[in-house]
């Protein structure tokens, strides 16, 4: 009997045992499943940045260049000057081009106003139109060359090549002597306040992502990781079979694998937190973590955790985390970006660029003073004088 229980305790220590085992596998499967296939986490990251392509907007040599490779430089600083010669002349043409239409146009509209002012005994009605249309003219050229004078002063002043953002100047082939061509990019700059962080992940991980959760992304060679938030998820990507054929109709690709790789998604992490030390550069891959896996502490636990969250209750979400299917972003503080636009300023009148031209033209001339009669008295001993002296 006591061998018969000792076997029996065996058999039943050996098939609990096994049970155990079977456990903890299926649950090992279950939590490398997971964190390999589930969780919010992918190595597909890339650090991103807006680099500002910068073309002159007129053409000329270029005499002078202030800026070097890889250097900083601020928004406004200038990077390159263009030989401004040719525009300053530009310049003093259309200002003496003003000056000229400018005392044109006050004697014209003199001249209409002389003849408004006369009736038609001393001119006709045809007088006056032409008159009238011709100062008209005057005003129509005038401030065709104040439009001219305007550009040729922007054209001056564009040919100093500025900087539109703040940033790192990069791969900088010009040098002095170069021609720079209008609307052909010769210089770029990265702009260090646009940096931002893409996230490649798998559609399986896309449920657990939300716009507005903490987000980290590991760099290579650095310990300290990069604190930043999801700001927003890409919302279409492209597709193989979508492309038309020659006739325009659908090309759907015939072959279909029996295995389906998990399609990648872009999400863009918006930077928050960069550890000191940490030189950013475009195009350094990241090991990005979202949610509960951006979290510190230990990496099991944390996947155990994730775990048990997966077979319990749904969390519930909170006011401030949407879902990944409503539009919602994290604005950041530079959402929108601007640039300065040259804003055409009305240049002087007439009056103040030529003043004094033709003074009192719309005056009447001055009658010369009458001369006064002599008394009558005086004229009369004249008649008598000429008298005697004729009859004498």
């Amino acid at each position: 009997m006591a061998v018969k229980r000792t076997t029996r305790g065996r058999r039943l220590l050996r098939i609990l045992a096994t049970l155990v085992v079977l456990v903890l596998a299926a649950a090992a499967a279950l939590i490398v499943w997971e964190y390999y296939v589930t969780a919010p986490w992918t190595r597909d990251g890339r650090v991103r940045v807006q680099v500002s392509s910068i073309a002159p907007q007129v053409s000329g040599q270029i005499t002078e260049l202030r800026v070097v490779d890889n250097q900083f430089v601020h928004m406004g600083d200038v990077l390159y000057v263009i030989d401004p010669f040719d525009f300053k002349v530009a310049l003093d043409s259309a200002k003496a081009d003003v000056e000229n239409r400018a005392a044109d146009l006050q004697v014209k509209r003199a001249q209409a106003a002389r003849r408004e002012a006369l009736t038609t005994v001393s001119t006709s009605i045809e007088e006056k139109q032409q008159f009238a249309g011709t100062a008209k003219q005057a005003e129509a050229a005038f401030a065709a060359a104040q439009a001219q004078a305007a550009q040729a002063e922007v054209n001056l002043q564009r040919t100093e090549v500025k900087s539109p953002v703040n940033g790192y100047v990069t791969n900088l082939l010009l040098r002095v002597g170069d021609y720079a061509t209008a609307g052909t990019r010769n210089i770029s700059v990265i702009d260090s306040d646009s940096y931002w962080i893409d996230g490649y992940f798998e559609e399986t991980k896309m449920g657990h992502i939300r716009v507005g959760d903490p987000a980290t992304a590991a760099l290579m060679g650095y310990a300290e990781p990069i604190r930043g938030r999801v700001d927003s998820i890409t919302r279409g990507i492209s597709t193989p079979n979508a492309a038309a054929s020659t006739q325009g109709l659908p090309s759907v690709d015939p072959v279909y694998t029996w295995v389906r790789l998990a399609q990648r998604v872009p999400v863009r992490i918006r930077i928050e937190q960069v550890p000191p030390n940490l030189a950013l550069v475009a195009g350094m891959t990241a090991t990005v973590s979202v949610g509960a896996y951006a979290e510190h502490g230990d990496r099991l636990r944390d996947v155990f955790s994730a775990f048990v969250d997966r077979i319990g209750p749904q969390r519930p979400q909170g006011a401030g985390v949407a879902p990944a299917g409503v539009t919602t972003t994290v604005k950041g503080t530079r959402d929108v970006s601007t640039l300065p636009v040259t804003d055409p300023k009305a240049g002087p009148s007439a009056e103040q660029i030529a003043p004094g031209i033709a003074p009192g033209i719309n005056e009447a001339p001055e009658t010369a003073p009458a001369k006064e009669a002599p008394p009558r008295e005086q004229r009369g001993s004249h008649r008598q004088g000429n008298g005697r002296t004729a009859r004498d």
